[in-house]
C-alpha cells in the first residue's frame, strides 16, 4: 500500500464514513427540531406577556375537553 493516503480506499473507511454521516444527520435533525420547538414556545410566551401587559386578566389558555354525544 502506498503511504500518505494515496492508496485505494478500504471498505471499512467507506462504512465508517456512512456511519458518521448518519450520526451527523441525526444530530442536525434533533437540533432543527429543538429550534422549532423553542421558537413555538417563545411565541406562546410572548402572546401571554402581551396579553398581561395590556392589563387583561384572562390571559391563560383554558383547555376544555370535547363533549361527546
Amino acid at each position: 500500500m502506498a503511504e500518505g493516503g494515496e492508496g485505494p480506499k478500504e471498505p471499512e473507511d467507506e462504512a465508517n464514513r456512512a456511519v458518521e454521516n448518519a450520526v451527523m444527520f441525526g444530530f442536525f435533525a434533533v437540533l432543527v427540531a429543538a429550534g422549532i420547538w423553542l421558537l413555538g414556545t417563545m411565541a406562546d410566551i410572548r402572546k401571554v406577556q402581551d396579553c398581561a401587559a395590556q392589563g387583561r386578566r384572562n390571559c391563560a389558555t383554558i383547555e376544555v375537553p370535547e363533549r361527546t354525544r
